[in-house]
């Protein structure tokens, strides 16, 4: 009962207090001359001033320093229009078939190549070929494993949104490659072989993200040449799945290790190499180290003939390699491995001023990467192994980085020692320095983030693919168009 006076008299005080306080302010202030007045004003305005000034260098102290993340607003303009969203696939069409490593391959158990987040072991064996100082960067990655990889840096790229009405792009994780390469040999069906490709189609038309466009705002990368995919029948005997086939895929981007030269929406990415530099020093000293390096060979051939193919392309080129053995040198992939850990191959680049390159299985191969990860200048003998396929990634001159000669001028005799010989010391030099600038477009950095000023393969693929769905889209549409499904 008594709190309640109490709290006003306390009040009553604190009234009474603040006169007096402001008397004896006034009257100090009137016993002052006009110049004490003048320097008090003065003094009080400097300190003000200092406040004022300490406070705006630490804010833009702060501002600058290259460990604070930038400011949200800076970040989004960065990233304007180039949002994408990963979608979050159930484990059955990425993770379970990968972690089933052991029914990959018929012939061998695949686990290994899962290691290091899918670049495969250590390349270790290679000791004593590469700097010691970037021998790290090494790894046996499988040409086919691009799946992985992809996706792994995906779901690390700086303008990944998880919110996806707010993306450019849609990502669709599906490993197509392992989910058909299982099935590829043996005694399987088409259903088989397009059992996840089916269950995967189903499952993204229901995505509301998905029916907007159709898909033509989704991409996917495929592990394998897309001709795995693209199976037109359904006996048992044709190769391949038919995912590129099925309606769910018709507007989709795709990216593949080889693209069909004739569908718009493939996208050929070039085939994993064994170099994963972890910093740009990596690529700039391994840009130094083939630069400089001593070669005793004019030209080689890694491969191994088909006697059981009726005049053998390749079993040409390794009779002209061997009877040429003091300008070339020959590996013979029929007698000794030639496929993920053999130091042999990029010894054999290394030591070479040119290799040739022939069609693999199909019309691409690895090796064109790996004779140019070495500083090795490539010999074409078909147009579609390389100028009509990986565009984004080598050079717009193909006479700038590479020879041609034409496959049947062989057959009919041409001598590939006499043509290579024509090139002069500058030419064949100038040839190999417009390969080492274009090395950091053709290789998978390992940071899970990518590197953090050279743009690497993935970079480059990643701003290839979202400037073709928004020419696919159209320019100037609205990139908010999902409001309209909330």
């Amino acid at each position: 009962m008594m709190s309640q006076p109490s709290t006003e008299l306390e009040g009553l005080e604190e009234h009474t207090k603040s006169p007096k306080i402001k008397s004896t302010i006034t009257s100090s202030l009137s016993r002052l001359t006009p110049v004490h007045r003048t320097l008090l004003f003065a003094v009080i305005l400097f300190q003000v001033f200092v406040v004022l000034y300490f406070t705006r260098t630490r804010n833009v102290s702060i501002s600058k320093s290259p460990d604070q993340p930038l400011p949200a607003d800076v970040e989004d303009a960065e990233c304007d229009s180039r949002w994408i969203y990963v979608y979050d696939l159930p484990s059955m069409y990425n993770s379970d078939l990968k972690d089933k490593c052991e029914q990959l391959d018929p012939w061998q158990n695949k686990c290994e190549k899962n290691l290091n987040d899918g670049f495969g072991q250590e390349a270790m064996e290679l000791s004593g070929i590469v700097p010691e100082s970037i021998l790290p960067a090494w790894y046996w990655t499988d040409q086919f494993w691009g799946e992985v990889m992809f996706h792994n840096r995906m779901l690390n790229y700086e303008c990944r949104t998880l919110e996806p009405e707010n993306a450019t792009a849609f990502y669709i994780p599906f490993y197509a490659g392992f989910a058909v390469g299982k099935y590829s040999w043996g005694n399987h069906t088409t259903r088989e072989r397009d059992w996840h490709a089916e269950m995967l189609s189903k499952w993204i038309q229901e995505q509301k993200w998905w029916k907007r466009f159709s898909g033509s705002n989704h991409f996917i990368m495929l592990g394998r040449v897309t001709w795995d995919f693209r199976r037109s029948g359904n006996a048992d005997a044709e190769w391949g799945s038919s995912f590129l086939n099925m309606p769910a895929m018709q507007k989709v981007v795709r990216m593949s290790i080889e693209r069909n030269i004739w569908d718009n929406l493939d996208i050929a990415v070039p085939y994993p190499t064994i170099f994963h530099p972890r910093f740009e020093s990596d690529i700039v000293e391994w840009q130094r180290f083939i630069r400089s390096r001593r070669r005793n060979y004019l030209f080689t051939f890694v491969g191994g003939a088909r006697k059981s193919f009726k005049n053998d392309f390749r079993g040409i080129l390794q009779s002209q390699c061997l009877n040429e053995s003091t300008t070339c040198r020959n590996v013979d992939c029929s007698r000794e491995k030639c496929s993920d850990g053999a130091t042999s191959i990029m010894e054999t680049f290394l030591d070479s001023d040119f290799c040739l390159q022939p069609r693999g299985d199909t019309f691409t191969r690895r090796s064109v990467f790996d004779c140019m990860l070495a500083g090795s200048i490539p010999v074409f003998f078909w147009r579609r192994t390389a100028y009509l396929q990986y565009q984004w990634f080598v050079p717009d001159e193909p006479e700038s980085y590479s020879v041609f000669i034409h496959r049947d001028d062989v057959r009919n005799g041409t001598n590939i020692r006499r043509v290579l010989e024509a090139y002069g010391r500058e030419e064949v030099e100038r040839m190999r320095e417009k390969i080492i600038e274009y090395i950091p477009k053709f290789v998978y950095a390992k940071p899970s983030k990518g590197l953090e000023k050279i743009r690497d393969a993935f970079d480059v693929a990643v701003d290839g693919i979202l400037s073709k769905i928004q020419d696919a889209i159209g320019e100037g549409d609205d990139w908010n168009w999902m409001n309209e499904y909330e």
